[in-house]
């Protein structure tokens, strides 16, 4: 396992049309302390101070970008570092692989996880837990990722961390933006719904205490919080002026989106807070039950259907009567 004095995390996501994968070693203090956090004594950011690679994964305040939709598949390691008022001990490292695979991260994901390892110089047996974007999100993409966590963490014999997507982009908007202590995320989720949760920085958990659960509704019936917010996500660029809770926001950072490095930073605070599972319990967030009828269901819908299609005067599918028709 890991040597005792660092603390090994990989990261996975892919719960949008991006494969996103974040391993982060962090040196521990020698009385056990404390995690870098979004915010250190006295509020300081505890943003990555610095970034370098060749898909320029840098911002102003956060050291990386969560949207690098153009980069190459030959994106290279970000080495990542936290501001010292963060953690006792030395600057964790960080490397990330974060790239638009569309349908395919499934194929992507163990190649990048290889990569990581290989360029931290670093074994896989040294992690000490895995994190996994849990949901909402696409449902292929969160059982990719759940099960891919799941799969290594059963091989190495340590616990899998699952991090709401909808917490990740709250987790990107702080660092940021450490004025963001209070964020409402919310995503396109297709189908004319959003998903989105309310999220609350504590200052005396140095964590993010959940005010609303992650829900699917229409973006008219999003709530807005009691409190001064920023709105994080992409749903305000997807549904313009039907997001009603974009006019209240103090800001909108349409960046902050599902990405593997938040998210690991995120479950670094919960496995040292002893919120980690065990390998079996690893499990995906949906939220929506369903996108599609079943078969029975379809066929349900149309034998409720019948009587009226077979009443006087009625009109007629084509595809009813047509010798090649198909009944949809």
């Amino acid at each position: 396992m890991a040597d005792m004095t660092e603390t090994v995390l990989l990261a996975l996501d892919t719960s949008t049309e991006f494969c996103s994968v974040a391993l982060l070693a962090v040196a521990d203090s020698p009385a056990g302390g404390s995690v870098p956090s979004s915010a250190g004594a006295g509020g300081a950011s505890c943003a990555p101070a610095s970034a370098q690679s060749s898909a320029s994964l840098s911002s102003p305040s956060s050291g990386y970008s969560p949207r690098v939709a153009a980069a190459p598949r030959s994106l290279a390691a970000a080495s990542v570092s936290a501001s010292p008022a963060c953690d006792g001990s030395r600057e964790p490292r960080v490397w990330v692989r974060h790239e638009a695979t569309g349908a395919v991260s499934s194929t992507r994901l163990l190649p990048a996880i290889r990569e990581l390892f290989d360029e931290a110089g670093l074994d896989l047996h040294a992690c000490n837990a895995i994190a996994f974007g849990a949901g909402p999100g696409s449902f292929t993409g969160l059982r990719t990722a759940t099960g891919v966590a799941q799969g290594l963490a059963f091989g190495l014999g340590c616990p899998v961390v699952p991090i709401g997507t909808l917490a990740a982009c709250a987790e990107s908007a702080r660092r940021r933006d450490p004025a963001a202590t209070r964020v409402l995320a919310a995503l396109d989720a297709r189908m004319d719904e959003v998903y989105w949760a309310d999220y609350a920085w504590d200052d005396a958990l140095q964590d993010w205490r959940t005010v609303r659960a992650a829900a699917l509704d229409a973006p008219e019936r999003l709530v807005a919080p009691d409190a001064p917010y920023t709105l994080a996500g992409n749903a305000a660029a997807v549904f313009g002026a039907r997001l009603a809770v974009a006019a209240g926001a103090r800001s909108i950072d349409h960046e902050a989106l599902p990405h593997a490095l938040p998210l690991a930073f995120a479950a670094l605070r919960a496995w040292r807070a002893g919120r980690a599972l065990p390998a079996d319990q690893a499990a995906p967030e949906y939220v929506r039950d369903k996108v599609a009828l079943t078969t029975a269901e379809r066929l349900a819908v149309k034998a409720a259907a019948q009587p009226a299609a077979d009443a006087p005067g009625a009109p007629r599918a084509a595809s009813d009567h047509h010798p090649g028709g198909r009944v949809r």
